[in-house]
């Protein structure tokens, strides 16, 4: 993905204010709108200078982008920070994430998960808007439940146009059985409203990379490492999960690759999710004289061809 300076496609300098930046829209505009323009490149252009106008004419997307520092060079590779989604919250109105896609992969990379595009005349509104922002668990918080604090910055615009974060803090209760891309609303935590209530703060989650679990909707899958005589003489082996400690029978002749279901063992819920083993066999070291034996025997004692295709 790459780096789009948002400045540099306008012409103006990162300290511009609103109507500068908009001055610079609208002169781009009537040079490269491509019911007018005479420039080969002018559809393109035309989407680019769209694009750094919907992020710097909005104070909320300007402050966030501004965040990224200015050590980037229009064009460089570039990936968002891995806690970027957590540290923002921005309003729900205005395009959808669907939308974004008309922008390049790097808008939507950092705007198309958080809401917030373009703004819409306020007008007289009973309800304030919601807004969106995320909340990164670890898994084992499915399985507990959990109260984390969230600190949350907010770009808005003084009278003046400048652009500055008001941080939020709050205590949110985590309920056991939540699961990847669940919502939990959080009532009146959203934009003020109008003559009525404000709106709610929908909190996205997101889980944490674990060592040895991954989540898919309620379901666990985990790797299962065992050792070769229990794959071919069976056996009961435990398997650590957040809730405790579980007993798992190996079925006699496993290979490595084959899958256990075990159903209702994943995340809480109702229903609660299965838990995915995948096997894998993992052979012990020759490195003594007793384990060279070892193998050494069963060399000579088994009929035995791995690369044998028509073995059982």
């Amino acid at each position: 993905m790459k780096y789009q300076d948002y400045y540099q496609i306008l012409g103006v300098s990162r300290d511009a204010g609103p109507e500068e930046i908009k001055k610079a829209f609208r002169r781009l505009a009537r040079k490269y709108h491509p019911d007018v323009s005479k420039e080969a490149d002018a559809e393109a252009r035309m989407q680019e200078v769209n694009e750094a106008y919907t992020v710097l004419s909005d104070p909320e997307k300007r402050a966030a982008y501004d965040r990224l520092g200015q050590g980037w060079h229009a064009g460089e590779e570039f990936r968002p920070p891995p806690d970027w989604g957590g540290e923002f919250h921005f309003g729900s109105h205005g395009f959808s994430p669907d939308e974004a896609t008309e922008f390049s992969d790097f808008f939507s990379q950092l705007f198309g998960g958080l809401g917030g595009f373009g703004r819409q005349p306020r007008g007289f509104r009973s309800r304030g808007a919601d807004h969106r922002a995320q909340v990164l668990l670890d898994i084992e918080d499915a399985f507990t439940g959990a109260t984390r604090q969230l600190s949350l910055q907010q770009p808005q615009a003084d009278a003046q146009g400048r652009v500055t974060l008001a941080t939020r803090t709050l205590n949110v209760k985590i309920p056991p059985g939540v699961r990847e891309g669940q919502i939990i609303r959080l009532a009146g935590q959203g934009e003020p409203g109008t003559g009525g209530p404000a709106g709610d703060l929908l909190l996205e989650v997101r889980f944490r990379p674990h060592a040895r679990l991954r989540a898919e909707g309620r379901n666990l899958h985990m790797a299962l490492p065992v050792a070769p005589w229990e794959a071919a003489l069976g056996a009961v082996v435990p398997v650590q999960l957040p809730a405790g400690t579980l007993k798992v029978r190996i079925p006699e002749g496993s290979q490595s690759g084959r899958q256990l279901r075990v159903r209702g063992k994943g995340i809480p819920g109702s229903p609660a999710g299965d838990l995915l083993l995948d096997i894998q066999v993992v052979l012990p070291r020759a490195d003594t004289p007793k384990a060279r034996q070892l193998y050494e025997t069963m060399a000579r004692e088994l009929a035995f061809d791995p690369r044998d295709a028509g073995r059982a």
